[in-house]
């Protein structure tokens, strides 16, 4: 999916929140894909409610760790230049283009550290709405 780009563009913070932004796009019409593909009580036997919610629960699993994934790596990445930084502030306590990068980049870094917050709570929305609505069709794995 995205994921192989994301950590290349975690150089740039726009980019990193634009992809962001597109790899959540399945939890932002969660309630959408669970009307068009879950059946009412009416309409349960033309469609297989139990292999529809699985297949959901699966995409949605795989979307969650492909994120994370993707989040935690931009957040190694950018700790690893802001510590470069860091080692070259120390050496030139003067260089102001270096503590304008360093202060820059610990921004960014905050930023995606938040973004970590910010997926706990995409995440939790989506398996409530989920639980909600494919409870009674299917009961996901426990994760450990």
């Amino acid at each position: 999916m995205l994921a192989g780009h994301f950590v290349s563009g975690s150089k740039n913070s726009e980019f990193f929140f634009e992809v962001l932004k597109v790899m959540r796009t399945i939890d932002d019409r969660i309630v959408h894909a669970l009307n068009t593909t879950v059946p009412t009580a009416s309409f349960s036997g033309k469609v297989d409610a139990t292999q529809t919610c699985k297949e959901l629960y699966e995409s949605l699993m795989e979307v969650h760790l492909s994120r994370d994934k993707a989040i935690k790596s931009c957040i190694t990445e950018t700790s690893a230049v802001v510590g470069q930084l860091r080692a070259k502030r120390a050496k030139d306590i003067d260089n102001l283009s270096v503590i304008k990068q360093l202060r820059k980049e610990q921004t960014k870094l905050k930023l995606m550290q938040s973004e970590l917050n910010v997926e706990e709570v995409v995440n939790d929305r989506s398996l409530k709405v989920f639980n909600e609505r494919c409870r009674i069709h299917y009961t996901p794995p426990k994760i450990k």
